[in-house]
């Protein structure tokens, strides 16, 4: 499990000196705890958030105290321009109740549909929310897309392959991915060409109707 160490954040120090001096300001809230403000070292963070994600328990570390805390990374935020983390909630679970989080699809394989009929791999969720015990939450659930042979089949929610005791909070008909046929790109590319130099055909028809009845007014 991955530790992440913290320290008690000082109520002078402000979010852009914290984030200049290298440290990712960070909330700690849960069941009976109350909320403290917390700086982590920003490396040490984007390391363990990569391993752990969103749903997979981590254990904090804080400067001072003897024990430590089995908590979920939540809620992060990103700059939106330079997509660098910016904050973060740390969230103390009840061990012994269920929790939600969002876990990522990882796909793997390799569809025939794709490979031999060079269609187009389709999508359409990236990642499911889930529910059950902290402990038994999944870092991510894998999707076998090599099942896909055909441009008819496809995979949804209710053929994932769930750890026990996880339960997946969305509509088990719901397709996960699927692959579409290829398409005639020339024709495609070449459908908007004509259509523009249709307008402009007509446009210049009715430039020449306008002058031509200007001519016949003088």
């Amino acid at each position: 499990m991955s530790v992440l160490t913290a320290k008690p954040r000082d109520k002078k120090e402000t979010l852009a000196t914290l984030r200049k001096e290298g440290f990712l300001p960070l909330v700690l809230y849960g069941v009976k705890t109350k909320n403290l403000a917390l700086k982590v070292d920003l490396k040490e963070f984007k390391k363990i958030y990569q391993e752990a994600g969103e749903s997979s328990l981590i254990s904090l570390k804080i400067e001072g105290d003897k024990e430590e805390s089995m908590v979920l990374i939540h809620d992060t935020q990103f700059h939106p321009l330079s997509d660098e983390i910016i904050h973060a909630d740390l969230y103390k679970p009840d061990l012994k109740k269920e929790t939600e989080a969002a876990v990522p699809l990882e796909f793997i394989g390799e569809s025939l549909a794709v490979k031999n009929l060079e269609g187009t791999l389709i999508k359409n969720i990236q990642e499911v929310e889930v529910k059950a015990l902290p402990q038994n939450l999944p870092h991510e659930i894998r999707v076998d897309v090599s099942k896909l042979e055909t441009f008819e089949d496809n995979i949804l929610i209710k053929d994932l392959v769930l750890p026990e005791g996880v339960e997946v909070l969305k509509d088990e008909a719901e397709i996960i991915v699927s692959v579409a046929p290829p398409t005639k790109v020339e024709e495609e590319l070449e459908k908007p060409i004509e259509e523009k130099v249709d307008e402009v055909e007509k446009v210049e028809e009715k430039k020449e109707e306008e002058e031509e009845g200007e001519e016949e007014e003088k």
